[in-house]
């Protein structure tokens, strides 16, 4: 990206003594890198933020769904992982960044009412 600025410079500067067609021929690829810029990179730093917000905040009794679609209840928050209750007497251990989304109060009533 940095060439590309270098590029578009050096282009302004011999536009300014000869054509104006440096500049003119990198505004496509600048236009398309800032289109980029807000419709791919913006949106998942923000998911990024958010999902680091979530794992941060999780708390024992909070009911969660692993990647792998293990749905279990918090027993323990340990430094970078998290003990799952997931039947009477089952525990299991994952890792904190294992784990794909907290199981919201309406997702259970939605569920219930599926059943």
């Amino acid at each position: 990206m940095l060439s590309i600025m270098l590029q578009v410079a050096n282009g302004a500067a011999e536009g300014a003594t000869g054509g104006g067609r440096g500049i003119m021929s990198f505004l496509p690829f600048i236009l398309i890198i800032v289109v980029l810029w807000f419709l791919m990179i913006m949106p998942q730093r923000k998911r990024q933020k958010e999902t680091k917000k979530m794992l941060e905040d999780l708390s024992p009794k909070d009911k969660v769904v692993t990647i792998g679609g293990v749905i279990g209840t918090i027993v323990k928050v340990k430094a970078d992982s998290i003990v799952l209750k997931l039947g009477k007497e089952t525990e299991m251990e994952v890792r904190k960044n294992a784990i794909a989304s907290k199981v919201t109060k309406e997702a259970e009533t939605k569920e219930e009412v599926k059943k």
